[in-house]
Protein backbone atom coordinates (compact mmCIF):
# COMPACT_ATOMS: atom_id res chain seq x y z
CA UNK A 1 0.00 0.00 0.00
CA UNK A 2 1.15 3.57 -1.28
CA UNK A 3 2.11 5.52 1.97
CA UNK A 4 1.39 3.07 4.35
CA UNK A 5 1.86 3.70 8.29
CA UNK A 6 1.97 1.47 10.98
CA UNK A 7 1.08 3.21 14.46
CA UNK A 8 2.13 1.72 17.79
CA UNK A 9 2.20 2.95 21.25
CA UNK A 10 0.15 6.20 21.10
CA UNK A 11 -2.71 8.07 20.00
CA UNK A 12 -3.58 10.90 18.00
CA UNK A 13 -4.87 12.56 20.95
CA UNK A 14 -1.70 12.44 22.94
CA UNK A 15 -0.17 15.84 23.64
CA UNK A 16 2.83 17.31 21.06
CA UNK A 17 6.02 15.90 22.39
CA UNK A 18 9.34 18.22 22.04
CA UNK A 19 11.43 15.38 19.92
CA UNK A 20 10.65 13.49 16.88
CA UNK A 21 13.34 11.05 15.63
CA UNK A 22 12.89 10.62 11.99
CA UNK A 23 15.06 6.99 10.39
CA UNK A 24 15.31 6.72 6.48
CA UNK A 25 16.24 3.10 6.20
CA UNK A 26 16.21 0.22 3.24
CA UNK A 27 17.87 -2.90 4.15
CA UNK A 28 19.85 -1.94 7.32
CA UNK A 29 19.21 -4.72 9.49
CA UNK A 30 22.67 -4.58 10.49
CA UNK A 31 22.97 -1.14 11.46
CA UNK A 32 19.60 -0.01 12.66
CA UNK A 33 19.77 -2.30 15.98
CA UNK A 34 22.40 -0.25 17.04
CA UNK A 35 21.18 3.35 16.50
CA UNK A 36 17.86 2.23 18.73
CA UNK A 37 20.39 0.94 21.05
CA UNK A 38 21.92 4.36 21.08
CA UNK A 39 18.96 6.63 21.16
CA UNK A 40 17.62 4.05 24.59
CA UNK A 41 19.94 5.50 26.60
CA UNK A 42 19.73 9.32 25.55
CA UNK A 43 19.08 11.33 28.31
CA UNK A 44 16.44 13.33 26.28
CA UNK A 45 13.37 10.51 27.23
CA UNK A 46 10.17 12.45 25.92
CA UNK A 47 10.61 11.50 21.99
CA UNK A 48 9.12 9.44 19.52
CA UNK A 49 10.59 7.48 16.93
CA UNK A 50 9.30 7.69 12.83
CA UNK A 51 11.45 4.79 10.83
CA UNK A 52 10.49 5.34 7.18
CA UNK A 53 11.29 2.53 5.11
CA UNK A 54 11.31 2.70 1.47
CA UNK A 55 11.12 -1.39 0.48
CA UNK A 56 13.31 -3.40 2.88
CA UNK A 57 13.56 -6.82 1.99
CA UNK A 58 15.62 -7.74 5.43
CA UNK A 59 14.38 -7.66 9.02
CA UNK A 60 15.18 -3.89 9.01
CA UNK A 61 11.41 -3.25 10.96
CA UNK A 62 11.81 -6.25 13.01
CA UNK A 63 15.20 -5.09 14.32
CA UNK A 64 14.17 -1.78 14.92
CA UNK A 65 10.40 -2.32 16.51
CA UNK A 66 12.27 -4.82 19.21
CA UNK A 67 14.30 -2.00 20.80
CA UNK A 68 11.52 0.92 21.05
CA UNK A 69 9.50 -0.19 23.64
CA UNK A 70 10.84 2.84 25.35
CA UNK A 71 9.16 5.03 22.97
CA UNK A 72 6.07 5.83 20.65
CA UNK A 73 7.28 3.93 17.42
CA UNK A 74 5.67 4.86 14.29
CA UNK A 75 6.90 2.77 10.58
CA UNK A 76 5.87 4.58 7.56
CA UNK A 77 6.21 2.57 4.65
CA UNK A 78 7.17 4.09 1.02
CA UNK A 79 7.17 2.48 -2.15
CA UNK A 80 10.74 2.45 -3.92
CA UNK A 81 9.70 4.29 -7.25
CA UNK A 82 8.26 6.68 -4.86
CA UNK A 83 11.84 7.53 -2.93
CA UNK A 84 13.99 10.11 -3.22
CA UNK A 85 15.60 11.53 -0.33
CA UNK A 86 13.07 14.75 0.67
CA UNK A 87 9.58 12.33 -0.02
CA UNK A 88 10.91 10.23 2.78
CA UNK A 89 11.81 13.10 4.94
CA UNK A 90 8.81 14.61 4.24
CA UNK A 91 6.44 11.65 4.70
CA UNK A 92 8.04 11.05 8.29
CA UNK A 93 7.96 14.69 9.07
CA UNK A 94 3.95 14.58 8.32
CA UNK A 95 3.45 11.74 10.73
CA UNK A 96 5.67 13.45 13.67
CA UNK A 97 4.47 15.29 16.75
CA UNK A 98 7.44 16.90 18.13
CA UNK A 99 8.30 20.78 17.95
CA UNK A 100 11.74 19.39 16.62
CA UNK A 101 12.93 16.86 14.26
CA UNK A 102 15.82 15.23 14.79
CA UNK A 103 16.90 13.48 10.98
CA UNK A 104 19.11 10.27 11.51
CA UNK A 105 20.57 7.47 8.74
CA UNK A 106 19.83 4.20 9.65
CA UNK A 107 23.08 3.73 9.55
CA UNK A 108 24.83 6.19 12.05
CA UNK A 109 24.74 5.66 16.00
CA UNK A 110 25.39 8.30 18.57
CA UNK A 111 28.88 8.11 20.74
CA UNK A 112 27.59 9.85 23.82
CA UNK A 113 24.29 9.83 26.04
CA UNK A 114 23.33 13.65 25.40
CA UNK A 115 23.38 13.54 21.29
CA UNK A 116 20.02 14.70 21.13
CA UNK A 117 20.25 17.61 24.15
CA UNK A 118 23.20 18.83 22.56
CA UNK A 119 21.62 18.83 18.50
CA UNK A 120 18.71 20.35 20.67
CA UNK A 121 20.31 23.05 22.82
CA UNK A 122 21.12 25.93 20.10
CA UNK A 123 17.60 26.15 19.78
CA UNK A 124 17.41 28.42 22.71
CA UNK A 125 18.31 31.07 20.20
CA UNK A 126 14.71 31.50 18.40
CA UNK A 127 17.21 32.69 14.96
CA UNK A 128 18.75 28.81 15.10
CA UNK A 129 16.64 27.23 11.77
CA UNK A 130 19.13 23.84 11.45
CA UNK A 131 21.65 22.27 13.61
CA UNK A 132 24.01 19.49 12.75
CA UNK A 133 26.69 17.03 14.81
CA UNK A 134 29.90 15.75 14.23
CA UNK A 135 30.33 12.66 12.20
CA UNK A 136 32.94 10.21 11.75
CA UNK A 137 34.07 6.50 10.75
CA UNK A 138 34.97 3.91 12.50
CA UNK A 139 38.20 1.65 11.85
CA UNK A 140 36.54 -0.37 9.16
CA UNK A 141 35.64 3.15 7.30
CA UNK A 142 37.70 3.88 4.34
CA UNK A 143 40.95 6.19 4.72
CA UNK A 144 39.29 8.61 2.39
CA UNK A 145 36.00 8.96 4.19
CA UNK A 146 37.41 9.62 6.87
CA UNK A 147 39.47 12.30 5.58
CA UNK A 148 36.32 13.71 4.48
CA UNK A 149 34.86 13.72 7.78
CA UNK A 150 37.94 14.93 9.76
CA UNK A 151 37.46 18.17 6.96
CA UNK A 152 33.90 18.63 6.90
CA UNK A 153 33.20 18.12 10.89
CA UNK A 154 35.66 20.11 12.79
CA UNK A 155 36.20 19.67 17.05
CA UNK A 156 35.02 23.06 16.85
CA UNK A 157 31.33 24.30 17.77
CA UNK A 158 30.12 27.46 15.28
CA UNK A 159 26.89 28.26 16.68
CA UNK A 160 25.97 30.90 13.98
CA UNK A 161 26.68 29.23 10.83
CA UNK A 162 26.79 31.93 7.92
CA UNK A 163 26.49 29.34 4.72
CA UNK A 164 24.18 26.20 3.95
CA UNK A 165 26.57 23.42 4.41
CA UNK A 166 25.16 20.86 6.52
CA UNK A 167 24.16 16.84 6.78
CA UNK A 168 21.09 15.16 7.26
CA UNK A 169 22.56 11.72 8.32
CA UNK A 170 22.69 14.17 12.33
CA UNK A 171 20.63 16.72 12.22
CA UNK A 172 17.83 19.08 13.76
CA UNK A 173 15.21 21.05 12.24
CA UNK A 174 12.53 23.03 13.62
CA UNK A 175 9.04 21.59 12.37
CA UNK A 176 7.01 25.12 12.39
CA UNK A 177 9.57 26.29 9.61
CA UNK A 178 9.65 23.02 7.73
CA UNK A 179 5.48 23.74 7.61
CA UNK A 180 6.65 26.41 5.87
CA UNK A 181 8.96 25.22 3.16
CA UNK A 182 9.68 21.53 3.14
CA UNK A 183 12.15 19.00 1.35
CA UNK A 184 12.45 19.29 -2.25
CA UNK A 185 11.23 16.19 -3.09
CA UNK A 186 12.46 16.36 -6.81
CA UNK A 187 16.37 16.96 -5.74
CA UNK A 188 18.38 13.50 -6.03
CA UNK A 189 20.23 14.49 -3.11
CA UNK A 190 21.37 17.81 -1.18
CA UNK A 191 18.12 17.85 0.24
CA UNK A 192 19.17 19.18 3.37
CA UNK A 193 21.81 21.97 1.30
CA UNK A 194 18.60 23.02 -0.56
CA UNK A 195 16.56 23.13 2.70
CA UNK A 196 19.48 25.25 4.80
CA UNK A 197 19.71 27.27 2.04
CA UNK A 198 16.21 28.70 1.95
CA UNK A 199 16.59 28.98 5.87
CA UNK A 200 19.48 31.22 5.81
CA UNK A 201 17.62 33.65 3.14
CA UNK A 202 14.78 33.45 4.72
CA UNK A 203 16.72 35.20 7.98
CA UNK A 204 17.42 32.61 10.09
CA UNK A 205 20.81 30.63 11.30
CA UNK A 206 22.37 27.27 11.39
CA UNK A 207 24.27 25.82 14.17
CA UNK A 208 27.36 22.99 14.11
CA UNK A 209 27.63 20.96 17.48
CA UNK A 210 30.56 19.22 17.47
CA UNK A 211 29.29 17.55 20.74
CA UNK A 212 26.64 15.72 19.34
CA UNK A 213 28.75 13.44 17.86
CA UNK A 214 27.76 10.24 15.41
CA UNK A 215 29.69 6.96 14.26
CA UNK A 216 28.53 7.16 10.27
CA UNK A 217 28.84 3.95 8.58
CA UNK A 218 29.29 4.00 4.79
CA UNK A 219 29.89 0.33 4.12
CA UNK A 220 30.03 0.77 -0.03
CA UNK A 221 31.49 -0.47 -2.80
CA UNK A 222 33.57 2.14 -5.53
CA UNK A 223 29.99 1.89 -8.12
CA UNK A 224 27.98 2.65 -5.01
CA UNK A 225 30.52 5.90 -4.11
CA UNK A 226 30.36 6.83 -7.76
CA UNK A 227 26.88 6.79 -7.66
CA UNK A 228 26.52 8.91 -4.25
CA UNK A 229 28.78 11.90 -5.43
CA UNK A 230 26.70 11.57 -9.03
CA UNK A 231 23.58 12.33 -7.24
CA UNK A 232 25.19 14.83 -4.93
CA UNK A 233 26.38 16.52 -7.81
CA UNK A 234 23.50 16.51 -9.80
CA UNK A 235 21.46 18.94 -6.98
CA UNK A 236 24.41 20.91 -6.57
CA UNK A 237 24.11 21.85 -9.86
CA UNK A 238 20.55 22.69 -9.60
CA UNK A 239 20.80 24.34 -6.20
CA UNK A 240 23.72 26.40 -7.43
CA UNK A 241 23.03 26.51 -11.26
CA UNK A 242 25.82 29.34 -11.89
CA UNK A 243 28.44 26.52 -10.71
CA UNK A 244 30.73 24.26 -13.07
CA UNK A 245 32.75 21.16 -12.89
CA UNK A 246 35.35 20.75 -15.52
CA UNK A 247 37.23 18.00 -16.26
CA UNK A 248 40.23 20.08 -15.41
CA UNK A 249 38.30 20.12 -12.42
CA UNK A 250 38.29 16.51 -12.18
CA UNK A 251 42.32 16.23 -12.89
CA UNK A 252 42.77 18.86 -10.01
CA UNK A 253 40.91 17.37 -7.33
CA UNK A 254 41.92 13.71 -7.77
CA UNK A 255 45.46 14.48 -7.83
CA UNK A 256 45.52 16.80 -4.96
CA UNK A 257 43.27 14.89 -2.77
CA UNK A 258 44.72 11.61 -3.78
CA UNK A 259 48.42 13.27 -2.65
CA UNK A 260 46.76 14.59 0.69
CA UNK A 261 45.44 11.35 1.36
CA UNK A 262 48.89 9.24 0.39
CA UNK A 263 50.66 11.70 2.88
CA UNK A 264 48.66 11.27 5.76
CA UNK A 265 48.40 7.56 5.98
CA UNK A 266 52.26 7.49 5.41
CA UNK A 267 52.43 9.56 8.27
CA UNK A 268 50.53 7.58 10.18
CA UNK A 269 52.27 4.36 8.75
CA UNK A 270 49.14 2.56 7.22
CA UNK A 271 49.69 3.39 3.15
CA UNK A 272 50.47 -0.23 2.40
CA UNK A 273 47.03 -1.36 3.95
CA UNK A 274 45.10 1.52 2.37
CA UNK A 275 46.97 2.34 -0.89
CA UNK A 276 44.30 1.02 -3.07
CA UNK A 277 41.52 2.28 -2.16
CA UNK A 278 42.67 5.86 -1.52
CA UNK A 279 43.07 5.45 -4.94
CA UNK A 280 39.17 4.20 -5.79
CA UNK A 281 37.44 5.96 -3.63
CA UNK A 282 38.83 9.71 -5.23
CA UNK A 283 38.36 8.15 -8.93
CA UNK A 284 34.81 7.47 -7.74
CA UNK A 285 34.37 10.60 -6.02
CA UNK A 286 35.47 12.98 -8.42
CA UNK A 287 34.32 10.96 -11.61
CA UNK A 288 30.85 10.74 -9.87
CA UNK A 289 30.80 14.30 -9.31
CA UNK A 290 32.08 15.31 -12.97
CA UNK A 291 29.35 12.93 -14.48
CA UNK A 292 26.77 14.71 -12.19
CA UNK A 293 27.35 17.66 -13.17
CA UNK A 294 27.37 16.82 -17.29
CA UNK A 295 23.84 15.35 -16.41
CA UNK A 296 20.75 16.97 -17.30
CA UNK A 297 17.11 15.69 -17.40
CA UNK A 298 14.85 14.39 -14.84
CA UNK A 299 15.45 12.04 -12.44
CA UNK A 300 13.77 8.72 -14.02
CA UNK A 301 12.78 5.33 -12.19
CA UNK A 302 16.05 4.19 -14.02
CA UNK A 303 18.33 6.49 -12.19
CA UNK A 304 16.16 6.15 -9.04
CA UNK A 305 17.33 2.24 -9.35
CA UNK A 306 20.67 3.39 -9.88
CA UNK A 307 20.64 6.03 -7.15
CA UNK A 308 18.96 4.11 -4.39
CA UNK A 309 18.75 0.51 -5.22
CA UNK A 310 22.03 -1.17 -6.37
CA UNK A 311 22.56 -4.18 -7.20
CA UNK A 312 23.57 -6.80 -4.13
CA UNK A 313 23.81 -4.93 -1.26
CA UNK A 314 42.80 5.75 8.97
CA UNK A 315 42.44 9.41 9.65
CA UNK A 316 39.99 10.29 11.44
CA UNK A 317 38.94 12.97 13.42
CA UNK A 318 40.61 13.22 17.00
CA UNK A 319 38.75 12.17 19.78
CA UNK A 320 37.40 15.53 21.79
CA UNK A 321 38.11 14.93 25.70
CA UNK A 322 34.53 15.39 27.15
CA UNK A 323 33.35 15.51 30.90
CA UNK A 324 30.52 12.39 29.76
CA UNK A 325 31.67 8.64 29.41
CA UNK A 326 30.34 7.79 25.82
CA UNK A 327 27.68 4.71 25.44
CA UNK A 328 29.15 1.05 25.84
CA UNK A 329 26.87 -0.46 23.22
CA UNK A 330 27.91 -3.95 24.37
CA UNK A 331 26.29 -3.57 27.78
CA UNK A 332 23.48 -1.92 26.49
CA UNK A 333 23.19 -4.65 23.54
CA UNK A 334 22.99 -6.71 26.90
CA UNK A 335 20.21 -4.74 29.07
CA UNK A 336 17.90 -4.84 25.71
Amino acid sequence: MIGEVRKQRYSSTDQQIRCSVVIRAYNEEKHIGRLMAGLAQQTIKDLEIILVDSGSTDSTIATATAISSEYAFKVVHIQPKEFTFGYSLNRGIEEARGEFIVIASAHIYPVYPDWLERLLEPFNDPKVALTYGKQRGNTFTNFSENQIFAHWYPDISQRRQNHPFCNNANATIRRELWQIHSYDETLSGLEDLAWARWAIEAGYTISYVCEAEVIHLHDEVPRAVYNRYKREAMSFKRIFPEERFKLWDFLRLFTSNCASDLWQAAKQRVLLANLGSIFWFRLMQFWGTYQGFRHSGPLSWELRQTFYYPRGKILSSREVSRQIEPIRYKDAAKKL
